[in-house]
Parts: structure tokens; C-alpha cells; sequence
């Protein structure tokens, strides 16, 4: 079989078969644009305007003898006849001195001309269209340079330099030694703090001895010791219960949660279940849980089992330099982001998550009046589960200790004030249930606990507030026991009701479902002949079996009601998608939330709270266009520089958007030394989709 043309970076290439929706772009067009660059774009308004210049000096000062016999100067402009006879000399003089002096005159009327042209057209805009959007100008200044760079020709610009070693492993917003002096009495330096430090539009370059990750689910349970930044000796001293389910063999790290002579995690979920009242793990779905937010998951292992009951798990733990929780989870193909439970809200709707689990994950419940264990009552659905693994709560250890006594009483009483229903301990572990009162209980309303949140606190999706001591969440429409949701998967095709809770019609969301469908089938189309180019498949047979899926963390950028993630799912491909909501578009992460799935908001003029390194895919749909109807706080630059930093090498990027942005998007595509293909969407000629590779750079600065 003919293995498929490898992609051309920065052009477009030939028609794909089998893709009835999409089709590349004429390769000739952009390769004139590219190679054979227009000279009159390329030469600068100065130079065209100096050889005009040059042009009429030459006509003021040519000498008689420079004049041809048939009346016709070096420049071309015709003269009249000329008689060689002493009367007509002086004449001829004369007309030449005319001639030179309306010349002069030309050239300085017209400069004056342009000049004031420019002046009232500046004023102009200034007085009356723009006053008072210095933005706006800005903006536009802004893409008429950049606009300018396009018209020299894609290959003429210059391609990113390399950042500096340091950031092999950085994560911007959470640099420690930053946030330390920035960070309040409340010991808040492992809190995110964005807009402290300048940005670099650099590329991160792997780690020297970098390996493309294994294939799901084989890279689940084996990952390669070089793509982490951990080392070997913080591997054979990890104590936790996550923890220990690791071994170092020669260059890779096993996790060994489902091995037979190592099933600690097994028991453990078992054992939760057992305190909730169920017969197993396997009955969490028909409990109503779905989604788990795991805070301080060591390495993933507790997430990593409950997938295979059909339980999505999202891993939430504060930055650290090395040995991280969150860095190694994703490199397993499992949900995280960074995060931590120190002075701010979550970016997670209020009753999104219907258990929320802390096995030994160092946030100190009984500090600060309890406003950790509030901060967790507003994530949890109503009916929703906490549960609390610490060697705190050993009725025979740790408990007979007066110190360690206060300080788990004090969780107690708190936990009552909320009203909370503690359903069990068991040795180090305790499970409580959420009330699923919306009115409140006795306590609240006799004072002894925290109020209810005011309007104006109670917001349902929060940016990174500061944390609020007052029950929030219920004010929601929302507030809907787990008991009585739909369980998964039904829940991902919620009922007309649901919807209209969301603002959303029913038609509006069947039309988004059904073209989402056609999008991961078109998108595959045009992928498979790529992704599976070592594995070839004929048309109409299906993806290769394990090992050879080469996606596995995926992540949408314009998440909108969570139709792409449905989609992938629907299709059968074994993905999980991170789904980000811009602060600057419709807030449908709540819908995301109650159809079982993952996601955030995130304002794209940000970095993204993750390691470098942590995305087989990024997609976008409509998010340029997004992104560039606001007032301009960073350049489409900073957000390709910072998609960079996200994808893994040999990852892959899908945009969608207008032909003019996804151009743009092209050009900027060169500059990462990505390799792009612009394909043409026949049912939509404003429309146009980009997909591009990032390569496996071997180039380092060690």
C-alpha cells in the first residue's frame, strides 16, 4: 500500500480520498505565495515612494542632449519637436525652466497632499470614530503590522527561537519562588498568580533523552522515566498509598494498581463502596456518581481503577518543581490540572462534582474556620460524597494524641454544620454525605454555622475568587440530588428540561450533536491516512486496536456545550477531553458539568494551569474569531506560542474558523516549525480548517 504524502510545513497539499466534506487547498497558489513572493508587496512604502521621487527628478534635469530624435525622453514622457535654430534655443530654455518649476510644484503639492491627508485621517479617527477606544487603535496598529509581515510571504518569517532550559518543566502563573513574595499571610504562595511575570514567546524544548509517549492503554500503566521530571530516588521513597504502586524499571516508571500481588487500590475502592452502602465499586454509576474530583492524587492510581468503572476522575494538586502529581498523571493519559485549596475558588461550576476524594492530600481541613471544607460543599452535587483517607482519623493512632484529637474533632463539627451526614469510618478513612436540602438544615439557620451566600457571592462559575465562607451552590437551578440525575450515559443527552435550565433549545443542541458527529467523522477521515500511517487501514475498517491508539488527552479550546467531546466518545475513540470554556464566550460549563463530563473556564491570554507537554490534541472551533473581537490584551502569537507548550511532540492541532484567521493562523504555524495543511470545507466557503503537527525537535541547548 502506498504510505501517504508526510505533511509540507507551512503549505497545503493534494485532495485526500474518502473526505466528502473537506478538501486541501490548491498547493500552487500557496506555493506562489510562499516561493514567489509579490515584489510590490515585498518593497517597503518608502522605496516606492522613492523611486517615484527618483522618477520625476530624473524628467526636471534631463539635459536637451538626453532627448531622442523621435521627441521621446529616457523615461518615457513624450516632448515636443524640437527645431535646432537660435530664436527657438531660448524657448526651448524657457519651456525646460517652466517645465522643472511645475515639476517641483507637482512633487511638492503632492506631498503636501498626503501629508495632510494623513493628519486629518488621524485626527479624524482619533475625534470622532475611535474617541475614547484607545484599545481599538491599538488593535488595529497591531494587525497592520502583522498584516504587513503576511504580505512578504510566509518563508520570510523568522521562526521562534528556542526557550531557555529552565522552562523544560515551568509552569507560568506558578513559578514558587515568584509567588512566595507575592503571597499573603494566608500562605498562599502555591496559588496561581498571573500577570506577574513578562511573557516569552519561546518554544520548550523535551527533555534531552524525550520519548513519544506509549499508546493508550498501554502508556496508563507505563511511562518512560525521561519525559517526567522526577528522579529515581523520589521514586523508591514515595510513601503514599498511590505512591507505593510504583516501580522503577531501567528507564520506565510501572504503576501496578490492577496487578493481582499489588491491589491496595481494588480494596480501597472496594472499601468505599462498602461505606456508601453499595455491594462494590461497580455500583458507583447506579449511585449516581459519575465525575470525582481527586485533590493531592499522588500519581493517578485511584482515578486509573474507577475508569474502569465508567467514573471520570479529575486530579487536582498545587504545583511542584519535581515529582509531580499532576505532570505524571497526565503523562498516564488521565485527567489533571494544577490547582490547589489555598486562597481561591476552583474554575469549576458550583454542584459539579458528585464525590470529591482527599487520600492523604496535605490540605489542612480544620484551618481558616473550616473555608477548605465550604470550598468543597460548593463543588459537590447535593447528595454528593466526601471522602477523607488520613492518618488523622486512626480511632487506634494517631487519635490518641490530644493535638491530633482537636484537630479532628474540629472537622467534625464543621462537617455537622453543614450538614453533612457522616456515613462511616473505617480505619483511616471516613465518607460524608451532602445534604440534599436546598433550604438548609436547623444549624444554619440558628447561626452556630456558616450563612448562606449572598447573591453577589454565589457566583456559579467563578474565575479564581477569593475562597467565601458561606454555603454557595444554592441558588442554582441545579441543585439536583445525584440520586434522582440521570446515570451514565444517559446523562450526556439530558431531557428538554435540563436544557432549558441552561438557556439551551432542544433543537439547538440535537443540531449541535448531529454536527459534531459529521465533524469527528470528517476529521478522522483526513487523520487516518496520518496518525495510522505505520499501522495502514482500508477504508471503512476500523481504528487499530490497542497499542496503536495515538490519542489519548485531548483538549477542546471553545468547549461551547461539550458536542465534541460527545462526539469522540459516540465515535468510540478512547480519548478524554479537557474542555475549556473562554471567560470571553457563553458560559456552557455547567451544561459540560451535568452531561458527565470534565472542563474549566480559562481566559486564553493566560497560561493554561498544566505541565509542559500534556496534550495529544488541541482543537478550536470558532475561537479565533473569538479571541479577536476583544479588546486586544495579548496577540494570536501568545496563544499559538502557548499551545505549543501544551501539545506533546508528534501532537496534533485543529483549528476551525474564517478563512482570513485560519491564513494568519498558517503563517504562524511556520514560525513554531509546525508542519500545516489548510483543508477547504465544501459545505461553507467562509470557513476554513487547519491541521497542523508539532515535530519531535531534537535541536538542544545542554
Amino acid at each position: 500500500m502506498t504510505r501517504p504524502i508526510p505533511l509540507q510545513r507551512g503549505v497545503s497539499g493534494g485532495k485526500i480520498v474518502g473526505s466528502s466534506q473537506y478538501s486541501w487547498d490548491d498547493d500552487s497558489q500557496m506555493k506562489d505565495r510562499t516561493e514567489k513572493p509579490d515584489l510590490n508587496q515585498t518593497r517597503s512604502p518608502h522605496d516606492q515612494t522613492n523611486i517615484s521621487l527618483s522618477n520625476l527628478i530624473n524628467l526636471s534635469y534631463n539635459s536637451p542632449s538626453k532627448l531622442s530624435k523621435s521627441g521621446v525622453v529616457e523615461n518615457g514622457f513624450r516632448s515636443d519637436s524640437i527645431i535646432n535654430t537660435g530664436s527657438s534655443r531660448s524657448r526651448k530654455n524657457l519651456t525646460m525652466l517652466i517645465l522643472k518649476f511645475s515639476l517641483v510644484l507637482i512633487v511638492i503639492l503632492a506631498l503636501s497632499g498626503s501629508l495632510w491627508w494623513t493628519i486629518s485621517i488621524t485626527t479624524s479617527s482619533r475625534g470622532n470614530i475611535f474617541r475614547g477606544h484607545r484599545r481599538i487603535q491599538e488593535r488595529l496598529v497591531s494587525d497592520l503590522v502583522e498584516i504587513g509581515e503576511l504580505s512578504r510571504g510566509a518563508t520570510r518569517l523568522k521562526e521562534l527561537e528556542f526557550c531557555s532550559p529552565e522552562r523544560e518543566n515551568y509552569v507560568p502563573c506558578f513559578n514558587v519562588s515568584e509567588n512566595i513574595a507575592l503571597s499573603d499571610s494566608d500562605g498562599s504562595s502555591n496559588d496561581r498568580q498571573c500577570g506577574q511575570e513578562s511573557r516569552q514567546n519561546c518554544l520548550v524544548l523535551p527533555p534531552k533523552n524525550y520519548r513519544v509517549p506509549l499508546r493508550w492503554p498501554t502508556g496508563k500503566d507505563v511511562i518512560w522515566l525521561a519525559n517526567v521530571r522526577i528522579t529515581a530516588q523520589q521514586v523508591l521513597t514515595s510513601g503514599s498509598l498511590t505512591k507505593r504502586m510504583m516501580m522503577l524499571e531501567e528507564d520506565q516508571i510501572s504503576f501496578r494498581s490492577d496487578s493481582l500481588m499489588f491491589d491496595g487500590i481494588e480494596d480501597y475502592s472496594h472499601q468505599i463502596a462498602e461505606m456508601i452502602g453499595l455491594s462494590s465499586e461497580s455500583s458507583f454509576n447506579q449511585a449516581g456518581v459519575r465525575t470525582v474530583l481527586d485533590i493531592g492524587c499522588g500519581y493517578g492510581s485511584f482515578g486509573a481503577h474507577l475508569l474502569s468503572k465508567q467514573l471520570l476522575t479529575m486530579c487536582v494538586a498545587n504545583y511542584e518543581d519535581s515529582g509531580s502529581q499532576v505532570q505524571l498523571t497526565l503523562e498516564r493519559g488521565l485527567p489533571a490540572m494544577v490547582g490547589s485549596f489555598n486562597s481561591k475558588q476552583l474554575p469549576y461550576p458550583a454542584v459539579s462534582f458528585d464525590m470529591v476524594h482527599c487520600a492523604r492530600c496535605g490540605v489542612d481541613w480544620d484551618k481558616r474556620d473550616g473555608i477548605f471544607l465550604v470550598e468543597v460543599d460548593r463543588l459537590l452535587r447535593p447528595g454528593g460524597y466526601f471522602v477523607w483517607t488520613s492518618p488523622l482519623n486512626n480511632l487506634r493512632g494517631s487519635l490518641r494524641k490530644k493535638e491530633n484529637q482537636e484537630k479532628w474533632t474540629l472537622v467534625r463539627d464543621f462537617a455537622d454544620k453543614l450538614c453533612w451526614t457522616m456515613l462511616s469510618q473505617q480505619d483511616e478513612t471516613i465518607v460524608w454525605k451532602k445534604t440534599s436540602k436546598k433550604s438548609g438544615c436547623v444549624s444554619r439557620n440558628s447561626g452556630s454555622g456558616p450563612p448562606i451566600c449572598s447573591k453577589g457571592n454565589d457566583v456559579e462559575s467563578p474565575y479564581y475568587r477569593p475562597l467565601k465562607l458561606c454555603i454557595g451552590g444554592t441558588r442554582s437551578q441545579r441543585w439536583i440530588p445525584i440520586e434522582e440525575r440521570a446515570t451514565w450515559p444517559s446523562r450526556d443527552k439530558p431531557n428538554s428540561t435540563e436544557l432549558g435550565i441552561h438557556g439551551v433549545h432542544p433543537e439547538e443542541f440535537v443540531e449541535d450533536i448531529l454536527n459534531w458527529n459529521l465533524e469527528v467523522r470528517n476529521y478522522w477521515s483526513l487523520l487516518s491516512p496520518l496518525l495510522f500511517s505505520d499501522h495502514p487501514k482500508r477504508p471503512g475498517d476500523e481504528d487499530p486496536s490497542p497499542p496503536y491508539n495515538m490519542l489519548r488527552n485531548v483538549m477542546d479550546m471553545n468547549a461551547r456545550f461539550g458536542g465534541f467531546n460527545s462526539a469522540l466518545l459516540e465515535a468510540g475513540k478512547s480519548v478524554w477531553v479537557m474542555n475549556v470554556v473562554p471567560t470571553s464566550a457563553p458560559n456552557y460549563l455547567p451544561l459540560i458539568h451535568d452531561r458527565g463530563y470534565v472542563g474549566v473556564l480559562h481566559d486564553w491570554c493566560e497560561p493554561f494551569p498544566t505541565y509542559p507537554r500534556t496534550y495529544d490534541m488541541v482543537h478550536a472551533e470558532g475561537l479565533l474569531s473569538i479571541e479577536t473581537s476583544q479588546p486586544k490584551r495579548c496577540t494570536m502569537l501568545d496563544l499559538f506560542t502557548e499551545i505549543d507548550r501544551l501539545l506533546r511532540p508528534e501532537g496534533w492541532v485543529i483549528l476551525q474558523d474564517t478563512a482570513s484567521l485560519i491564513e494568519t493562523a498558517r503563517a504562524l504555524a511556520t514560525r513554531l516549525k509546525w508542519e500545516a495543511r489548510v483543508v477547504q470545507i465544501a459545505s461553507n466557503n467562509e470557513k476554513r480548517l487547519l491541521i497542523c503537527q508539532k515535530p519531535l525537535l531534537k535541536t538542544q541547548l545542554k
